[in-house]
């Protein structure tokens, strides 16, 4: 049974990939909830790092072309309840992550859905929305409710849209073993992603904040969000302003967000003795680290993939009591219709570009 908040058009605008490439705005059909989905009509999805590389080159187990919609941070309103839904309510504002298991193989079970091991297997009941399924750059998108959150009222469509970006950040963190009280912190990229693991590491205990990019920029408003000090490194000797700032010890934390091959070289450049960290950038390339240095000083490095651990749940809290700030990273908005200028603008960071939202 379909329970439906009003009458659902048959057609919705859609950006549909309809090559590698080539992005076309054009009329689809609507999705129709199935066992435990809901539909929600998107008010707002923001673009991502990642959208860019799948229109150009499209995403293993994509749908076809023709019929793909990517998209994956996306927020709006639920409209239809599919069988079985009980959780949520029609007219109930919700955001939604990307990453769902097919909650029977090992590591769904064991809570580690992100890398679930029937990956890309809709017959199995994997999801990963924008990725190996449709997505939200569209009027409506159907969404699984374990992928579903409700949104504080005092956080727009648009803030939220942003809970898969902290998610990857607070997930980084945990797999790490958390911030320690009082530690040095480096937070390494100040993207979208490296912006709120400044805001994290503030409200979680970090003693100093050290944020390092190469724009000004963006490490300005890093500052403004908790960072201590800032290195521009064209600017700076990175390793030994960090350790300047350590007094001699190096950083007991870094949070490499930025996903450059220079970026991790110098994170374990800088990491103190017994330090740790956690790589949450995502590597076009193979990357080459002194890993002597990481044996011989105790270092310990994990992997983050996405925003596991129910990350995206524990951020709202944030969020609403006005911990986690959403809205200055927020530069540009488009309708669906220009979302090539929204991807030009992301891409080429046109005034200064950090999120780009789109909205139906």
């Amino acid at each position: 049974m379909i329970n439906s908040m009003h009458k659902i058009p048959e057609k919705m605008k859609s950006a549909v990939l309809v090559d590698y490439g080539k992005l076309q705005v054009t009329e689809t059909a609507v999705p129709q909830p199935e066992f435990q989905e809901v539909l929600i009509k998107v008010e707002a999805c923001a673009i991502c790092g990642t959208d860019p590389k799948i229109v150009k080159k499209g995403w293993q187990n994509h749908p076809p072309l023709g019929e793909f919609i990517p998209g994956h941070e996306y927020a709006g309103t639920v409209v239809t309840l599919g069988d079985q839904v009980t959780s949520f309510e029609i007219g109930d504002r919700v955001a939604v992550e990307p990453h769902k298991g097919c909650g029977i193989c090992v590591n769904c079970i064991r809570g580690n859905y992100t890398t679930c091991l029937n990956y890309g297997n809709v017959e199995m009941g994997h999801r990963h929305y924008g990725f190996t399924c449709n997505g939200g750059y569209a009027e409506y998108a159907v969404n699984h409710i374990n992928s579903v959150h409700k949104i504080p009222e005092n956080v727009s469509v648009d803030e939220a849209t942003l809970i898969t970006t902290t998610g990857s950040a607070l997930y980084g963190i945990i797999r790490i073993g958390g911030i320690k009280a009082g530690e040095a912190v480096v937070v390494s990229g100040p993207g979208s992603i490296g912006l709120m693991a400044v805001q994290l590491a503030k409200i979680m205990g970090a003693g100093k904040i050290i944020l390092t990019g190469t724009r000004d920029s963006r490490l300005q408003i890093g500052k403004a969000l908790g960072a201590d000090v800032v290195i521009n490194i064209k600017e700076s000797d990175v390793k030994k302003k960090v350790f300047q700032e350590t007094d001699g010890l190096g950083a007991g934390l870094v949070l490499e967000c930025a996903g450059t091959p220079g970026a991790a070289q110098t994170a374990v450049d800088f990491t103190a003795k017994n330090g740790r960290i956690a790589f949450i950038g995502i590597y076009g390339e193979p990357v080459t680290i002194d890993l002597n240095k990481i044996v011989q000083w105790n270092i310990t490095t994990i992997g983050s993939k996405a925003e596991g651990d129910w990350c995206l749940e524990r951020i709202l809290p944030y969020m609403e009591k006005g911990l986690i700030r959403a809205q200055p990273l927020i530069t540009h908005t488009f309708k669906l219709d220009d979302i090539h200028k929204g991807f030009e603008t992301f891409e080429k960071r046109i005034d200064n570009a950090i999120k780009v939202v789109i909205k139906p």
